[in-house]
C-alpha cells in the first residue's frame, strides 16, 4: 500500500519506520525537522496536507497521529477538501470516542471513511508492534487490513464495531491503566517507607518471576529502579489525565461504578500539589513505556 502519514512525534516516527517495512509512506508534520527524519527512514516528504493528498492515488489512505482535540480537528479540516469518495482517514491517537463518531458522520456525507484506532503499547509497541482497537465500517477496515497488520503485533488488532468503538475501548483501557499505575505506586511507597532496607528493583524482579501481579508494568518498574534506585532524579508529579477524565465522566453518565479508576485520576491531580514516592513510581513507569515527560528535581 501507499499511505499518507501525518504526525511524526515520538510515536509517529517509530510507526512510520515499522510501516516502511511493508508499504510506501508519504509523510507530513508541522515540524520540518521531523519530516526530514522521516525522509531518512525512507518516507517521501511533503510540506503540506494538500501536497500529501496529491501524492496519493484514490482511494487514498491517510493515517493521522496527532494529539487529541484541536490538533486532530484542524488536521481533519485541512485534509477534508482534498479527500473524496472511497478515501479512508485513520485517527490513531487518543481522541474522545464521541468526537470520532461525530467526525465519521460528517465525512460520511462526502463518501470518506473515518476509522478510529486506539493504539496501545507505548513506544515499544510503535517499534515492535502495537495493540490496536478499531472502529468504523467493516468494508473500510478490510481495505486497510494489510496496513493494520504491519503496525500491530501478530493478532494484535481488533475491529470493535462502528465509528467510535475503537477509541471507546481505548478510553476504558486507559482508565484501567490509571488504576494499575496507582496501585503500583502505592505499593512501592509502602515498601520504601517500611522498616526494611529493600532493593525495590530486586523486589520488582522477584514479583515478575511467576507472581500473581507480574506484568509488563512491573518489568518497567524494575527497569526504572535499575536506572535510579531511589528515583531521586525526578519529581512525583504525574502528567496526563485527559483520557482518564473522559472515562470517569462517561461512567458517571452511564451510572457505572468506577471508584478505583476515579480515585486514580484524582491522585494524578494530587501528585501536582506535593511530591510523593508513589507519584515518582507512576511517573517513572510512564516515562519507560511512553517516553512521557517527567519533572526532574532541580
Amino acid at each position: 500500500m501507499r499511505i499518507g502519514y501525518v504526525g511524526l512525534g515520538r510515536m509517529g516516527l517509530r510507526m512510520v519506520s515499522r510501516i516502511l517495512g511493508n508499504h510506501q509512506v508519504v509523510a507530513y508534520d508541522i515540524n520540518p525537522d521531523s519530516v526530514a527524519q522521516a525522509e531518512k527512514l525512507g518516507a517521501e516528504p511533503v510540506s503540506s496536507l494538500e501536497g500529501l493528498a496529491k501524492k496519493l492515488q484514490s482511494p487514498r489512505v491517510v493515517w493521522i497521529m496527532v494529539p487529541a482535540g484541536n490538533p486532530v480537528e484542524s488536521t481533519v479540516v485541512g485534509l477534508e477538501p482534498h479527500l473524496g469518495k472511497g478515501d479512508i482517514l485513520i485517527d490513531g491517537g487518543n481522541s474522545f470516542y464521541r468526537d470520532s463518531a461525530r467526525r465519521a458522520e460528517r465525512l460520511k456525507g462526502k463518501g470518506v471513511h473515518y476509522i478510529d484506532v486506539g493504539t496501545s503499547g507505548g513506544l515499544e509497541g510503535a517499534e515492535k508492534g502495537a495493540s490496536l482497537t478499531i472502529g468504523g465500517p467493516e468494508e473500510a477496515v478490510e481495505i486497510i487490513t494489510p496496513l493494520l497488520e504491519s503496525v500491530a503485533r501478530p493478532d494484535g488488532f481488533l475491529h470493535c464495531g462502528s465509528s467510535g468503538a475503537g477509541h471507546y475501548v481505548k478510553m476504558v483501557h486507559n482508565g484501567i491503566e490509571y488504576a494499575m499505575l496507582q496501585a503500583l505506586g502505592e505499593g512501592f511507597e509502602m515498601l520504601e517507607s517500611g522498616p526494611y532496607d529493600l532493593d525495590l528493583g530486586a523486589v520488582a524482579g522477584s514479583w515478575n518471576n511467576g507472581c500473581v501481579i507480574r506484568s509488563w508494568m512491573m518489568e518497567l518498574a524494575e527497569r526504572a529502579f535499575a536506572a535510579d534506585p531511589a528515583l531521586e532524579s525526578l519529581r512525583g508529579e504525574v502528567g496526563g489525565g485527559e483520557t482518564g477524565r473522559w472515562m470517569v465522566e462517561t461512567a458517571m453518565g452511564m451510572e457505572v461504578s468506577t471508584p478505583v479508576i476515579a480515585l486514580s485520576l484524582f491522585m494524578r491531580f494530587r501528585s501536582r500539589q506535593e511530591d510523593t514516592f508513589a507519584g515518582k513510581v507512576v511517573a517513572a513507569i510512564r516515562r519507560e513505556f511512553g517516553g512521557h515527560a517527567v519533572k526532574e528535581k532541580e
